[in-house]
């Protein structure tokens, strides 16, 4: 099969800017935990039903996998458990981290969340993460696709429209990690491999590279498959690992990202590492 990204398409993009590192300026990872020479980070835990950020720290040291905490984030009308939505609730997210041994994060929703808090508040986060599983249906009403709400009637117009919707948080998100990354609807599951072409697997990649944003290796679905990640590493964007864990024992489950990390036989520069102040995408974006 041909190469999805050729050594020519490199360096034309790389000279446009589009292949271009973000390694540099990037925080240097002597807090990251290693085991069998693979980073064990998990950017992707929420500490919610009830757990204390006391309780996830805990769980990270019994697992030996550092965490990410993250709350969603965003304008009011966002239905989210704990969502901070304004500049004081965000800083008070901040306060409950500084000093604990995680990256400070948020899982943005919504493309307006930008709206609800100032540069300089979300420039003292970590990183931002974000997804596509909040998207608009044809009619632009917002639709949450792992829910029974969720409908779709013709599958080819949904995936296209699903992956104009990935290119468009890229584009238009300060963010640093796009999070599960070609998950599907459990209806559309079992085409997976028929649904996400080449074609598709592409244009999510060349966005990520584009705009410098790593790709989650997701362990609750299992995605991206192998595939794409292999595209994925052709195009020499960078990965990070997520559990989008929310309970004890779903945090910290990095074990099929680690797997594909091994698999792929990717090393640490490819793997993703916090921007340094002046550096993150909130303050040097050039938002679509």
């Amino acid at each position: 099969m041909k190469p999805a990204f050729s050594r020519r398409d490199i360096l034309a993009l790389g000279a446009a800017g589009t292949f271009s590192p973000w390694l540099k300026g990037s925080a240097l990872p002597d807090t990251v935990p290693m085991r069998d020479g693979v980073p064990r980070v998990d950017y992707h835990a929420h500490p919610e039903i009830g757990m204390t950020v006391d309780r996830a720290v805990a769980i990270s040291k019994e697992r030996g996998v550092k965490f990410g905490l993250l709350q969603h984030a965003g304008i009011k009308e966002s239905d989210y458990p704990d969502l901070v939505s304004n500049d004081d609730e965000l800083k008070a997210w901040i306060h409950q981290l500084e000093g604990k041994p995680v990256f400070k994060g948020v899982q943005a929703e919504l493309l307006n969340w930008m709206s609800a808090f100032s540069k300089e508040t979300v420039a003292r986060l970590d990183y931002v993460l974000s997804d596509a599983l909040t998207m608009p249906d044809k009619s632009g009403k917002m639709i949450k696709l792992w829910t029974p709400a969720f409908q779709c009637h013709d599958a080819q117009d949904f995936m296209d429209r699903y992956v104009d919707f990935h290119e468009e948080v890229m584009a238009k998100e300060p963010i640093d990690i796009i999070a599960n990354p070609t998950y599907l609807p459990e209806a559309l599951e079992p085409d997976y491999d028929k649904l996400w072409t080449e074609k598709r697997m592409r244009k999510i990649i060349e966005s990520a590279a584009r705009h410098h944003v790593a790709i989650e290796i997701n362990s609750r679905y299992k995605v991206p498959r192998l595939a794409f990640l292999e595209m994925a590493k052709a195009a020499r964007v960078k990965f990070s690992f997520g559990s989008n864990g929310h309970t004890t024992d779903a945090m910290g489950d990095i074990d099929y990202g680690v797997a594909m990390y091994r698999k792929l036989e990717l090393t640490l520069d490819r793997f993703f590492q916090p921007a340094m102040p002046g550096k993150k995408p909130i303050e040097v974006r050039t938002l679509a």
